[in-house]
């Protein structure tokens, strides 16, 4: 268990007393009021009053101006991630933009719904009623004074009696409610001689009710229980949907961060190359040979490309950020989390009417849709039932018993069955029109047809999400593949326009645009795949498998609750939650930052021979180049002859090109 963990277990009842010893305060002054106040303006507490809940003290997280790139690292695969995540999925979050954002479904979600069921099956327990009462009854009475016409007398009988009641009722799935009860009475009147005094009356009632029409039925009576569980599974579906957005939000921010870390590779690269050119221009301004045109050109350059840097590091920043909300982890890390996992970068093959089917099977936002007509179709139900008149079928059959003490002392009682009542009848009854009962039937028809709707619509919906997938997977990996066309062409274009600028033979803008061209063209690549493998895990949630994909289930976990014989018996054990297992390991792990499997090269640099040395490019200055230099004589563009010249100083010269290729290499 982390600390964050503990922090709240301990803050949770912590939190749920502070609340109950404010609530406690406040009804307190209300307490000895015999007559409440009204309640004449807006008592509302200030922020301060309320609970107050800990939170975890945490380092200042990365910035731009405090990027942390120094920190050590952490090497994290997409299995790691996804593990991360579902581990911290006890309120399941999803990604939204460069955040991550609650989804509003729990692990518990499930659990509390399924409590429902036993409260919709309470209808049909057995139902102990037991009611006791002693009672005396005293009133005053007048009679004239025989002794004294003219005289009344004020007297009175006492009646003490203590009555019991005790039943039991039990309500059937037909519908029919079967009662047994015993009532029993004492009386004992003073003063006065009465035949019995005390006397016991009791009497023993059996009796049935069947409803015949409305109320009848098992299906009818069953109706309540069986949309309880449909509403269970309908929170399960959701909280599976949930689950399955934050597996694929998991994947997507990895892949983003992937791409995000190789657009700064790409900037970086690009920053490099405009300090050396800076510096070359200086240096020929400083000897005359370029004007100071050349050199403030450059320097603008430099700082355009210093703003995208700028702007990479803070997508990088903000992909991290994502990557650590959604899995759940403080904003700040200790540890600079590194990706390592290789994006895939093989075409799959997509079975589209295979795709179709296992969606409409598989897709819990489709699966609640059909979960709701089932729901419908038991509204109707009981709509229809409830459309009917009620008729019940009575019957009741009662043994009376009574005893006492008479006069003499002797105790009488009457025999047992001398005195018994039976009764049998139906009752009818009928709101006349029925207007209530056809309005709800007439409503629950029309909520099929609406929902039945909606299941089309899901249908074609999803049909369309699966076409825009599978659109956007061959376009992303048709994307990658020319990208892939154009880094290798921006490359060598690169090469060659620096060559030719350091000759003299272009000007710098044309090198300009060759950085430019190559910069986007890796970072081009790299959004193309990162996308195309975002995509391959969206194409799963559309079809609703990527649970399985990954191995991942959900597992019940139970706690102890007040079972049946309630506080005198033994806790039992209920669902409580529904946390996802661990995900198997699907994907290939590493040693290196995943945006390495790019081949990322500094664009002159190659790779080092056996001996150390660096080899030098291939490049042919002869191809289809345009000379624009002006020569010493201002006479307009050089001629074959003089280029001629320029090409065979070249080769006899130290090689510049070695010293041009220094400042790119990767330390």
């Amino acid at each position: 268990m982390d600390i964050t963990t503990g922090i709240r277990r301990i803050s949770s009842p912590l939190l749920a007393f502070v609340m109950i010893a404010a609530t406690f305060a406040r009804a307190h002054d209300e307490l000895f009021q015999p007559i409440l106040p009204e309640q004449r303006h807006l008592d509302i507490r200030k922020p301060s009053e309320l609970g107050q809940v800990p939170v975890p003290v945490t380092p200042r997280p990365a910035t731009v101006n405090d990027p942390q790139f120094a920190l050590p690292t952490q090497l994290l695969t997409l299995n790691d991630a996804i593990n991360i995540a579902l581990t911290n999925s006890q309120v399941v979050r999803v990604l939204a933009g460069v955040t991550a954002t609650s989804s509003g479904r729990s692990i518990y979600d499930s659990a509390i719904t399924n409590t429902s069921i036993d409260a919709q099956r309470a209808a049909f327990d057995p139902n102990l009623r037991l009611n006791n009462a002693w009672n005396q009854i005293e009133n005053p009475s007048v009679n004239f004074d025989p002794f004294d016409p003219t005289n009344a007398i004020i007297s009175g009988l006492r009646n003490e009696g203590y009555g019991l009641d005790v039943g039991l009722s039990k309500r059937n799935l037909l519908g029919g409610t079967t009662n047994l009860g015993v009532n029993s009475s004492t009386n004992r009147i003073t003063p006065g001689v009465y035949p019995l005094n005390p006397s016991d009356r009791s009497a023993t009632e059996l009796s049935y009710t069947q409803p015949l029409m409305q109320g009848a039925g098992f299906a009818v009576n069953q109706a309540p229980i069986v949309l309880a569980r449909i509403e269970t599974e309908r929170s399960y579906f959701q909280y599976k949907n949930a689950v399955q957005q934050s597996v694929q939000g998991v994947i997507e921010a990895y892949w983003t961060l992937v791409f995000a870390k190789t657009d700064l590779w790409a900037r970086e690269q690009q920053v490099e190359q405009a300090e050396f050119a800076v510096k070359k221009a200086e240096d020929s301004a400083a000897a005359g040979v370029v004007g100071i045109g050349d050199v403030a050109q450059t320097q603008v350059a430099l700082e355009n490309f210093r703003a995208s840097l700028l702007a990479s590091q803070a997508n990088v920043l903000q992909r991290q950020a994502a990557l650590l909300n959604i899995l759940g982890l403080p904003p700040y890390e200790p540890q600079r989390t590194i990706p390592v996992t290789p994006m895939l970068d093989q075409l799959i093959q997509v079975d589209w009417t295979a795709i179709n089917d296992l969606a409409q099977r598989e897709r819990p936002d489709i699966i609640e849709l059909k979960l709701i007509l089932e729901a419908d179709q038991q509204r109707l139900l009981l709509s229809s039932n409830q459309a009917r008149p009620q008729l019940n079928g009575v019957a009741l059959y009662r043994w009376n018993g009574l005893e006492g003490l008479a006069p003499s002392g002797n105790r009488v009682n009457s025999g047992a069955g001398d005195f018994e009542d039976w009764s049998l009848g139906v009752n009818f009854s009928v709101p006349l029109g029925l207007r209530a009962g056809r309005a709800s039937l007439r409503q629950s028809q029309l909520l099929i047809r609406r929902d039945r709707a909606n299941l089309d619509q899901g249908l074609h919906q999803m049909q369309h999400l699966l076409a825009l997938s599978l659109r956007n997977l061959e376009q992303f990996y048709a994307q990658y593949e020319r990208f892939q066309a154009v880094r290798r062409a921006a490359r060598t274009n690169l090469e060659v326009q620096l060559a030719q600028y350091n000759h003299g033979l272009v000007q710098f803008i044309v090198v300009l645009q060759a950085i430019v061209d190559w910069g986007n063209s890796v970072s081009s690549e790299a959004q193309a795949l990162s996308q195309y493998n975002t995509e391959l895990a969206r194409l799963e949630f559309q079809t609703g498998t990527i649970l399985q994909s990954h191995g991942i289930f959900f597992f019940e976990e139970r706690f102890r609750s007040i079972g049946p014989l309630g506080r005198l018996g033994d806790d039992e054990c209920y669902p409580r939650s529904q946390p996802p297992s661990a995900s198997v390991c699907r994907y290939q792990g590493g040693a290196r930052p995943s945006e390495e499997s790019f081949d990322l090269e500094d664009p002159i640099s190659k790779s080092p021979s056996v001996d150390g040395n660096m080899n030098e490019p291939e490049i042919d200055l002869d191809e289809d180049v345009e000379f624009q230099k002006v020569d010493e004589d201002a006479n307009g563009t050089k001629s074959d002859e003089e280029i001629d010249k320029i090409l065979e100083q070249s080769k006899k010269s130290s090689r510049l090109l070695d010293f041009l290729k220094k400042p790119f290499v990767r330390r």
